[in-house]
């Protein structure tokens, strides 16, 4: 029996929330419609000999797919390159610019340029930098058009979820936003997406593009303790202008393991989708939150890891899920090889198929190996339930699912992000505000119930 069809998502010791999604509107499993994009070259890059990034995982990951059979349920496809210019609906000119032209060959040309567009050692020069971009945007960009189309249920890009790059610089590994360009693609049609990121890592540069607009909310899971990478993700980081209470984080201590994870993840994910009411989400999954990562030092197992997707992916709505970070590539693979078949609602056996990288997962050649317990768990009760107390107190000021008169995105986020600032800073003072210009649309709804206490309390994150 599969180490997934014994794990249990009972709460014992804690307030709470059942494996259901209460007042979900959940799609019949056989109905959903999955499509997953793969360029089988986005594998072959290289970001150095001893740096912890390695690509060859999404190749790794999509070889077990196909041998467990998965793709005989996924409508595969091979996406194209995003263009300059899809890079440019985000990113500025001259970064891209310099991705595009910049190559270990020449790399003595630019070096002035790199503490301008923060290059070193966490964000080097490799042989294909700029194609490697391309690919995996192109993917998220793709996945995300396939689901306005109305051509799957949910779409798959596991070469995606860089979610730290910056607009104007790189950042963590991370040097083309994919998952900003995808949700900009899905705004313009769906009045609001949620982003939801289980990395371990804060997912500062969604949370820093969408800070300013209530159209996009998002929600990170991660460790923080004012050092660890990037350094951002306090809970009072909540968004500004008409994106104030817009941003959520949900900050983590050291050792944290399944039964306390996936209670507070359901609990809080719960809340904000029944709150924010998205038309659309897009879910990082991020592999570096699992025990034994390289970098990380939480003690999830896969199995948790990916009763998270399990309970999205119930909501039925529109998803796009993409990779993120992850750095003990066999457990990558595993991971992610996981999720797909939830998503696609197949169980697995724990033994690994034989397949061209059996030897990678030695020794013990199987789906789910042990990962907890290697870190001490910090998280302790009382830390948990006054984390998830506050985290509710910031939902209470949503007021309800914003209706929003819905426009053509311009092609300069920030030029849109800036219109949507544009808002007398009254508003802080008075959120009613933020309703008064909004018209209601035909895929819109929203919560008239506006609940305003003030009445928050304090805890140390």
């Amino acid at each position: 029996m599969s180490q997934s069809s014994t794990f249990s998502t009972k709460t014992k010791g804690y307030p709470g929330l059942s494996s259901t999604n209460h007042g979900a509107s959940v799609r019949s499993h056989n109905k959903v419609r999955v499509a997953y994009f793969h360029e089988e070259e986005v594998g072959n890059f290289h970001y150095g000999e001893h740096h912890p990034m390695k690509p060859h995982r999404l190749t790794l990951t999509n070889n077990l797919v196909l041998n467990y059979g998965l793709h005989r349920k996924l409508d595969i496809y091979q996406p194209r390159k995003a263009t300059e210019q899809e890079l440019l609906d985000f990113h500025s000119s001259d970064y891209i610019d310099f991705l595009k032209r910049v190559t270990p060959e020449n790399v003595d040309s630019f070096s002035q340029c790199f503490s301008r567009f923060n290059i070193g050692d966490d964000c080097p020069i490799f042989e294909g930098m700029y194609d490697f971009c391309q690919i995996s945007s192109g993917a998220s960009l793709e996945a995300a058009r396939k689901l306005l189309s109305g051509g799957c249920d949910i779409a798959v890009n596991w070469s995606g979820g860089l979610h730290h790059a910056k607009k104007f610089e790189a950042s963590g590994f991370c040097y083309v936003n994919d998952i900003v360009l995808a949700i900009l693609q899905l705004l313009r049609y769906h009045p609001r997406v949620l982003y939801i990121d289980i990395d371990i890592h804060h997912g500062d540069g969604v949370q820093e593009a969408f800070y300013t607009t209530d159209r996009v909310m998002t929600v990170s899971f991660h460790k923080y303790n004012g050092d660890f990478f990037p350094g951002t993700g306090h809970i009072d980081e909540i968004g500004s202008t008409l994106g104030k209470y817009f941003a959520l984080n949900v900050p983590l201590k050291d050792g944290i393991d399944d039964q306390s994870y996936t209670w507070l993840f359901k609990s809080v994910m719960e809340n904000v989708i029944n709150s924010f009411r998205p038309s659309a989400i897009v879910l990082q999954c991020g592999a570096d939150s699992l025990g034994c990562d390289r970098l990380g030092c939480f003690n999830l197992s896969i199995a948790a890891h990916g009763e998270c997707v399990r309970f999205i992916k119930g909501f039925g709505i529109p998803t796009l899920v993409v990779g993120g970070g992850g750095y003990t590539v066999r457990n990558v693979a595993r991971c992610w090889t996981y999720e797909t078949s939830i998503i696609v609602d197949t169980e697995l056996s724990n033994d690994l198929p034989s397949n061209t990288y059996y030897d990678f997962f030695a020794p013990d050649y199987k789906l789910h190996p042990k990962l907890s317990g290697r870190v001490e768990n910090l998280n302790t009760r009382s830390y948990l339930e006054q984390l998830r107390t506050r985290v509710f107190e910031h939902l209470r000021y949503l007021n309800g699912a914003p209706s929003v008169q819905m426009q053509e995105i311009p092609p300069d986020i920030q030029g849109f992000l800036d219109d949507d600032g544009r808002q007398d800073e009254d508003e802080d003072r008075n959120p009613d505000r933020r309703h008064d210009s909004y018209v209601e649309v035909d895929n819109d709804f929203y919560d008239d119930d506006r609940d305003i206490d003030q009445d928050g309390m304090e805890i140390e994150v």
